[in-house]
């Protein structure tokens, strides 16, 4: 009698309780066929306690891990002091999938596609598109590169401490020819204004009750906020503005497919659990 293996797998966040991860990954594996078992786990916002959990996992068996919030940026140092990266994870300088690979901690990037993909289901347009990011953290590092691949023409980043938002550009222009020739700009998040095609929230402000500090000129056709399944006010400004609104549950769908399939090597179809 052939006795089916168990795979592990987990998401590190701070907070965690709201992810939707394990529900996502469980119809996944439903529809590949393997058994799973996919666990929220907090961690302490420390460098220290997030290569502990890390350790801990993988010599425990585990078979891969999401990164989420604050933890993308720290799991990038990680992987490049002594592991590997995919090259969206290189230019992004964010991790947000880890495995073992070759014996090493081996960290990749699906965030940027797994938004591309969303907002080309949405049917929202981003051939010579004008879109700005809000954030500067390793959200928005890890989508600049694919909006750019799939045809966005224009792209300003906007952070409340502008400094992070222009050193975070350099960076990016440094590492890919592809971002330094599209010329992204950046201003501090207050300073944002006029009309755009599309906003991205990519801060985690919703995940408190802070709101954003935005001009009142500022404008948009389409308005989509990285978090969900909660109250956002940022969808909720826009949307009285009359602009189409969506949140990010359909990027984590994309990108955690993207991160399913280089931990099992299926393929699943997203469009079930839209």
């Amino acid at each position: 009698m052939t006795q089916t293996t168990t795979q592990h797998f987990i998401v590190i966040g701070n907070p965690i309780a709201h992810s939707k991860s394990p529900k996502i990954h469980q119809a996944f594996a439903k529809q590949a066929k393997l058994d799973i078992r996919y666990h929220r786990q907090y961690c302490p916002d420390h460098p220290e306690s997030f290569h502990a959990v890390v350790e801990a996992f993988f010599n425990g068996g585990g078979t891969g891990a999401n990164v989420t919030v604050p933890f993308k940026q720290e799991a990038y140092t990680l992987c490049a002091k002594d592991g590997d990266l995919s090259e969206h994870a290189k230019v992004a300088g964010a991790v947000n999938t880890l495995l073992l690979k070759d014996g090493k901690l081996y960290g990749d990037n699906t965030d940027g596609q797994g938004l591309v993909n969303h907002l080309l289901q949405l049917d929202w347009p981003l051939q010579e598109a004008k879109i700005a990011i809000l954030g500067a953290g390793g959200a928005s590092r890890g989508v600049i590169l694919p909006l750019i691949e799939a045809g966005v023409a224009h792209i300003t980043i906007a952070n409340r401490t502008l400094s992070k938002a222009e050193a975070m550009l350099d960076e990016l222009c440094s590492a890919s020819n592809i971002i330094a020739k599209s010329q992204p700009q950046s201003c501090a998040l207050e300073a944002l204004t006029g009309r755009f095609d599309i906003i991205i929230n990519a801060t985690s402000i919703g995940l408190s009750t802070q709101t954003l500090p935005l001009d009142e000129t500022l404008s948009c056709d389409y308005a989509y906020d990285m978090m969900y399944g909660r109250d956002l006010p940022f969808l909720t400004h826009f949307q009285q503005q009359g602009a189409q609104v969506a949140e990010g549950y359909g990027m984590l769908i994309g990108q955690a497919a993207l991160s399913f399939q280089r931990w099992t090597g299926v393929a699943v179809d997203t469009h079930l659990l839209l």
